[in-house]
């Protein structure tokens, strides 16, 4: 518009004219500066896999015998043909998105990888074109936005290695040069996967937990490449991620919920709120093992079935411990709106007051109000303070070798002693007089791979296997790990445990060898 000089105040600044001005390659330094966390950036990579139709996932670890190289996301997705590669890996090209998509910004591919890793590549294929590639780096960026294609060879190699998940059509996501695994010093590459692949799965859990309860099977897995075994074999360590539901109590902490609130939202309209209230001191996965109750506490957003915020009051309150029970899911609106907004790593919600106004004119059908609400949430968790709880005795915790399911329920229901290594479980050559051995200074049990096939039933077992063997050889042996002085007693308790155990199993391996013949 034209500048009207001698105006007392210009609504609009005028403008004469104007220039595309395309980004400078500086600007790969601050796309790889994103602040995303290593499970937020994954997250964010898996939500394109759904959004590809994919209802098959794999976080793949890869490692040799000294250090972690790299990480992949396998999918069997759409997947891209070349020019729908070209168009994902163009930085700031932003694609239109359905209503019920989880992208939004069109940066989360390229930001998310290049917060962690030096290179992305990505592989491809779809039903009616071959595999292809394309790889991002950051001196490919600042080389003027340079994208390597990659060698159609390797990407058929790529695909046929993965062609369990990838049959007619998927991709694969492959960061290199992954910074956090680069600072893993000799020999603690295990206990940095095995830290790094529990956050991932709690927090893959949650955040994704609606789609796993309505069927995406989504796994995390390593693979030695040293043993020179291929795709995802029985050997390699494997967790199927399971939904953690943060309202998935059997039994609400206060008669009468959840209940439904509606709140008039200026700019949006009415607004329906689901008010949870679990019961005190639940050991239930879905209340315990999401992080610090006080920060889980408050309002969980989802935008098409994905958390986006896991807790937090958004200025309508401070959190405090007298409401820890209470938990309010909120499904964000299809339209865009000026009230609420969400970050572009999907992990938190901006709103202005309109929104918490909104939530203190909030009724429900009987004509309750919110604050009726947090009155209850509190008063359920008064009452629940009064009553007399039984303390179990803390264990050590159970670690590689045990069913994830298993290790999810130890923990529910009983603490954990702090600082100690979990208890792992292998299988070893071991002398034919003995079931099971400990290696107590690597905090491990070894059971004697003689048997192992008999207790899966004639099959080859995978990392996990046995479990009903293991849990209870957790049971009964848990109490002789972190320990100080070796006590004579306990000796002759683990061997006469081993003696009975020994008898069982070859009694076990008789009986199985009866009904084979």
């Amino acid at each position: 518009m034209p500048y009207e000089p001698g105006t007392v105040w210009q609504y609009d600044v005028p403008t004469t004219g104007s220039a595309h001005l395309p980004p400078d390659a500086g600007y790969g330094r601050a796309l790889t500066n994103q602040g995303y966390g290593f499970e937020v950036a994954v997250a964010d990579l898996i939500d394109n896999s759904i959004d590809a139709g994919a209802d098959e996932i794999v976080v793949h670890f890869l490692r040799d015998a000294e250090r972690i190289l790299t990480l992949l996301i396998i999918d069997n997705g759409q997947g891209m043909d070349e020019s729908g590669l070209d168009a994902a890996m163009t930085v700031g090209r932003r694609r239109d998105y359905g209503d019920s998509a989880l992208g939004m910004y069109g940066t989360g591919l390229k930001a998310a990888s290049l917060s962690h890793a030096s290179s992305l590549t990505v592989v491809s294929r779809t039903k009616r074109s071959r595999a292809a590639g394309r790889r991002l780096t950051a001196e490919g960026i600042a080389d003027s936005f340079r994208c390597d294609t990659v060698d159609p060879r390797y990407a058929q190699d790529l695909v046929d290695r993965y062609d369990g998940i990838i049959e007619w059509h998927g991709t694969v996501v492959r960061w290199d040069g992954v910074r956090a695994f680069e600072t893993v010093t000799r020999g603690q590459s295990d206990q940095f996967l095995s830290k790094a692949i529990s956050r991932l799965e709690t927090h893959l859990g949650l955040y994704l937990h609606r789609f796993l309860q309505q069927g995406l099977k989504l796994d995390i897995a390593v693979w030695d490449v040293s043993t020179g075994e291929s795709g995802l074999g029985e050997e390699v360590d494997h967790i199927a991620v399971e939904a953690l539901d943060p309202f998935g109590y059997t039994v609400p902490g206060k008669k009468g919920y959840p209940k439904e609130f509606t709140a008039p939202v200026e700019g949006i309209g009415d607004m329906r709120l689901t008010a949870h209230i679990w019961a005190a001191k639940s050991k239930q996965a879905g209340f315990r093992q999401v992080g610090s109750l006080t920060e889980r506490q408050g309002f969980y957003f989802y935008r098409n079935n994905r958390l986006v915020q896991a807790g937090g009051w958004n200025g309508l309150r401070s959190p405090e411990g007298h409401l820890v029970l209470a938990r309010v899911a909120v499904d964000l609106p299809a339209q865009e709106n000026s009230v609420l907004s969400l970050d572009v790593k999907k992990e938190g919600v901006t709103v202005t007051p309109a929104f918490t106004l909104g939530v203190e004119k909030a009724v429900d059908a009987d004509g309750h109000t919110f604050h009726q609400y947090l009155a209850d949430a509190e008063s359920a968790y008064r009452d629940g303070a009064k009553r007399t709880e039984i303390v179990r005795k803390a264990v050590t915790p159970p670690g590689k070798g045990l069913d994830p399911k298993v290790k999810r329920v130890i923990k529910e229901e009983l603490p954990e002693k702090p600082g100690e290594e979990p208890i792992s479980f292998t299988w070893g050559t071991l002398p034919s007089d003995r079931f099971f051995d400990l290696d107590r200074e690597n905090n491990s049990v070894i059971l004697n791979k003689e048997f192992r096939e008999d207790f899966n039933d004639g099959r080859r077992g995978g990392a996990n296997d046995t479990p009903v063997t293991k849990t209870l050889l957790y049971l009964l042996l848990e109490d002789c790990f972190g320990l100080g002085r070796w006590e004579r007693s306990r000796q002759d308790r683990v061997d006469y445990w081993n003696t009975i155990l020994l008898a069982s199993a070859e009694a076990h391996r008789a009986r199985r060898m009866q009904s084979v013949s």
